[in-house]
């Protein structure tokens, strides 16, 4: 039940942030979201509570890029097959731009989280050109504890900071 309003509460408080985000052009450029990425760099193995954290972090961000009004958001589903197929985005970029220019995007977001040690985790974040490749915006954030809270926030100021942020 904790989850559940934690989740409810991150996804509200997106909306806020995107609200505050400013107005921006009707529906955006078609926008390629690609699922989280997880990096275990840490000598523990990844844990269900991280693989469900991946997860929601995913539905959150393509939540909060589709209510800013900025991204029209593309429908990756008929494309899970050749994307399984493929390396993770992260790791191949251009293999995932191709992907993402082949299902009608002009922008491509890529996120992963990395995971040093269960005190130390960042996530970041990447929205480029689907058809050169030049990166548009991107970030990073450090988060301090491996929590449901924890990565809320890194997400929540990562959007404000680095996607959101005018200028930027």
């Amino acid at each position: 039940m904790v989850r559940v309003v934690a989740g409810l509460a991150l996804v509200v408080m997106l909306l806020v942030v995107a609200a505050r985000a400013g107005a921006a052009p009707a529906g955006g450029p078609a926008t390629a979201v690609f699922d989280v990425q997880f990096v275990n760099s840490s000598p523990a193995d990844t844990t269900a509570e991280e693989a469900a954290r991946v997860a929601r972090l995913g539905v959150a961000l393509r939540a909060a890029l589709a209510q800013s009004g900025r991204y029209a958001l593309v429908d990756m589903t008929p494309w899970a097959a050749t994307l399984a197929a493929k390396p993770a985005p992260r790791d191949c970029p251009p293999c995932a731009l191709e992907i993402a220019t082949r299902a009608g995007a002009t922008v491509a977001v890529f996120a992963w989280v990395q995971k040093v040690s269960n005190l130390i985790l960042n996530l970041n974040i990447s929205i480029r050109d689907a058809t050169t490749g030049q990166v548009l915006k991107g970030g990073s954030v450090d988060i301090r504890g491996n929590t449901d809270e924890s990565w809320d926030r890194g997400l929540k100021f990562l959007l404000q900071e680095h996607v959101f942020e005018e200028g930027r």
